[in-house]
C-alpha cells in the first residue's frame, strides 16, 4: 500500500519571490542565498515548443512513476513482514531509513564548508529542523497506527486529505497560484482512487472493519495534514537551500526522535523478533527502497512540485496490488486497469498546464504570473543528471 510504504517513510510551483513567514524562519543569511539562487535560475518561460514541452511531460510522468515504484517496495517488504513473519515494527522500519540518512547526508553536511556546515544550520535553526523531523516522524506513526482502528478503505480514501491540504499551504506559505484545470486534474486523480478502493471492495481485500473507526480516521486525517506540512517545507528547503541541507536534518532528528519514540512503542515488540536472514534482508531491502525514496524525491520536487509529485504516487497503491496478484493471491479486476488509466490522465492534465506564482504583497518587485512550471523545471536536464550521477 502507498499509505504502509510512505507512511513509514515517505509526503510545486518555481518561487518568485519569499514568505515572509519563511524568512523569519531561515534568517537573513539564507534569505540572500537563496535570492541569489532565485536570480541565477531565471524568471520567464518564453515561446516553448511543444516537442520540448510533452518531452518534460513525460519524464516527469517517469520520475514520478519511479517514485511510486520505491513506495511500491517498501510496501510490498512490510507486508511480507507482517503477514508470513507476523513482524510489526513500522518504527523501527523507519529508524534505520532516517539512521542512513544520517549516515550518508548529515555526514556530508559535517563536512561541508562555509554557511552550509552542518555546525552553522544547527546554531541558526536547530529548534525550526526539530518540528519538521517531528512532523516527518509522526506523519508516518500517525498512518501506519490507524491501521489497527479503520479500515483500507478508510486509509486509502482519507489519505488523500492530504493533498487539498498540501495545495492550501503551497498558495499561502508558497504563493502557489493554480488555475482551474488544476483542480480538475486533482479531482480526476481523487476519482482514480475511489475507483481503486471500489475494486478493493468487489475484490473482498476489505477484511478489516476497524476496532474504532472514529479514533482511526482522525489518526489519517492528522497523519495526512503532518505529511502536507513535510512536503511543503521540503519544497521550500530544496528549491531555495539545497537537497543536501533538507536531507541531512532530516536525517539527524529523524533519527534522534524515531529512535526515543522506538524505545518507548516498540521495544517489546522488537525483543519478541525471531531474527533470521530472511527477516533481517526484508529490513534491508525495505531500508533501502525508502532511502532511495528519500533521496530521489528532493530531486523530483526541484523541478516539479509536492502537488504534482503527491498527485504521482497515488499509482504507488496499484503498482502494490499488481505485485500482489503473484505474491499475496490477491484477485484481479479490470478497474484496477482504469483506476490507474484515471490517475495517469489526471496527472498529466495536471502537469500539462504551467501553475503560477504570485509575489509577496510586502516585495517591491513586480508580480511575475508566468513562471513556476511544474512540468518543466529551470534546471530540469541538470537535476536529471544529479538523478543519473546518485543512482552510480
Amino acid at each position: 500500500m502507498r499509505d504502509r510504504g510512505r507512511n513509514i517513510g515517505r509526503g510545486r510551483s518555481r518561487l518568485s519571490g519569499s514568505s515572509p513567514m519563511w524568512d523569519s524562519i531561515l534568517g537573513p543569511q539564507d534569505h540572500a542565498l537563496s535570492q541569489r539562487q532565485t536570480d541565477a535560475q531565471g524568471l520567464s518561460h518564453p515561446g516553448i515548443p511543444p516537442a520540448f514541452l510533452l518531452r518534460n511531460i513525460l519524464k516527469t510522468i517517469a520520475l514520478g512513476q519511479m517514485l511510486s515504484l520505491c513506495i511500491c517496495g517498501t510496501a510490498i517488504t512490510s507486508q511480507y513482514l507482517a503477514e508470513k513473519y507476523k513482524v510489526n515494527a513500522p518504527m523501527l522500519q523507519s529508524f534505520i531509513n532516517y539512521c542512513l540518512l544520517f549516515l550518508f547526508y548529515t555526514v556530508m553536511l559535517a563536512f561541508q564548508s562555509g554557511g552550509d556546515n552542518l555546525l552553522c544550520i544547527l546554531k541558526r535553526k536547530w529548534w525550526k529542523y526539530i518540528l519538521l523531523g517531528l512532523a516527518d516522524v509522526e506523519a508516518n506513526y500517525l498512518i501506519v497506527r490507524a491501521y489497527q482502528y479503520t479500515t483500507l478503505t478508510s486509509v486509502q480514501l482519507l489519505d488523500c486529505f492530504g493533498i487539498p491540504v498540501l495545495m492550501a499551504l503551497s498558495w499561502f506559505i508558497l504563493y502557489a497560484r493554480y488555475r482551474v484545470i488544476h483542480f480538475i486534474a486533482v479531482a480526476v486523480c481523487l476519482l482514480g482512487v475511489g475507483t481503486m478502493v471500489g475494486a478493493d471492495i468487489l475484490a473482498g481485500r476489505e477484511d478489516n472493519s476497524g476496532s474504532d473507526v472514529l479514533i482511526g480516521d482522525i489518526l489519517v486525517l492528522l497523519g495526512a495534514s503532518l505529511y502536507a506540512v513535510s512536503n511543503v517545507c521540503e519544497e521550500y528547503v530544496v528549491k531555495k537551500l539545497s537537497r543536501q541541507e533538507f536531507l541531512g536534518m532530516v536525517g539527524l532528528f529523524g533519527t534522534l526522535i524515531s529512535g526515543i519514540q522506538l524505545l518507548i512503542v516498540e521495544y517489546k515488540d522488537i525483543a519478541s523478533i525471531q531474527w533470521d536472514w530472511k527477516i533481517a534482508l526484508l529490513f534491508v531491502a525495505f531500508a533501502l527502497c525508502m532511502f532511495c525514496l528519500y533521496s530521489f524525491m528532493p530531486l523530483v520536487i526541484k523541478v516539479t512540485s509536492a502537488t504534482s509529485v503527491n498527485l504521482g504516487i497515488l499509482t504507488a497503491d496499484l503498482y502494490s496490488l499488481f505485485f500482489g496478484l503473484f505474491l499475496f493471491g490477491y484477485k484481479f479486476s479490470g478497474l484496477y486497469i482504469l483506476s490507474f488509466t484515471i490517475i495517469m490522465l489526471g496527472f498529466i492534465l495536471y502537469c500539462s498546464t504551467p501553475t503560477r506564482t504570485a509575489e509577496p504583497a510586502e516585495s517591491s518587485v513586480p508580480p511575475i504570473t508566468s513562471i513556476g512550471i511544474d512540468n518543466l523545471g529551470l534546471k530540469l536536464e541538470e537535476t536529471l543528471q544529479e538523478i543519473h550521477s546518485a543512482a552510480l
